[in-house]
């Protein structure tokens, strides 16, 4: 069983230093299965123990999954010293070291991003041999065509971009919506991917938003920049596709 230090864990959610965490402590703002904790450094289960700070559970499993809807303007990356990142956008509780992005989604890009610390999960997700399905909304500068849907349903050839060359991409689906809204499905993840797809058809993209990423599927009711933990089905629908 995984067994850690009160004041560790708490530390690591993001509860501020050691000794900020024992004033909580003492203040009698932190329970451990409803009952008050008796000292910061008690020991605690972190799966079968319920703790909460002011009165809110906290969850301090080994790992952390958050679902995040990303805005415009912010980066996929943990850090950066310039520029807003999508670890910027999280509440302080669920803060931690070593979250980081499953991916990424261009600055411009809106939607569906996985924050994580599970480096493994990761790695299967990313993997380019799971072919994991990627849903996107593109709104286009002009309507798509079914000879659009046809070349997408064969590979294109992708044109160069920022500095990389140009590469062929695996057959995506793409679906022609209302107007010039389409629906992507990718199964890789190439720089800029739908982007250049367009751009190899004559067409380009005024804005990109993605739904879903494998089984999970952005929460309707997250704002931009908002975030939530996953729950315990999506968690088990990622590990087990």
């Amino acid at each position: 069983m995984p067994i850690r230090r009160l004041d560790q864990a708490l530390a690591l959610r993001g509860f501020g230093s050691r000794k900020e965490i024992h004033a909580l402590v003492r203040a009698g703002q932190v329970q451990v299965n409803s009952i008050p904790a008796h000292n910061a450094s008690q020991k605690i289960d972190l799966e079968l123990d319920q703790v909460s700070v002011r009165g809110e559970p906290v969850r301090l499993q080994k790992f952390l999954y958050i679902m995040l809807n990303k805005p415009q303007g912010v980066i996929s990356a943990a850090r950066d010293p310039k520029t807003p990142t999508v670890i910027d956008l999280l509440p302080a509780h669920l803060r931690r070291r070593g979250l980081f992005p499953v991916g990424r989604l261009d600055k411009d890009t809106t939607g569906l991003l996985l924050l994580t610390d599970d480096g493994a999960l990761s790695h299967a997700l990313l993997s380019p041999r799971r072919h994991v399905p990627k849903a996107y909304l593109a709104a286009l500068r002009y309507p798509a065509t079914e000879e659009d849907a046809a070349a997408f349903a064969a590979g294109l050839h992708l044109p160069p971009a920022e500095g990389r060359p140009p590469e062929d991409c695996l057959p995506a689906e793409l679906t022609i919506l209302e107007g010039s809204i389409a629906r992507v499905v990718l199964h890789e993840g190439k720089y800029h991917q739908v982007k250049r797809m367009f751009a190899a058809r004559g067409n380009g993209i005024l804005s990109l938003h993605r739904e879903s990423m494998g089984s999970l599927v952005l929460d309707e009711t997250l704002q931009p920049g908002e975030c939530r933990e996953l729950t315990e089905r999506e968690i088990e629908m990622l590990k087990n596709p």
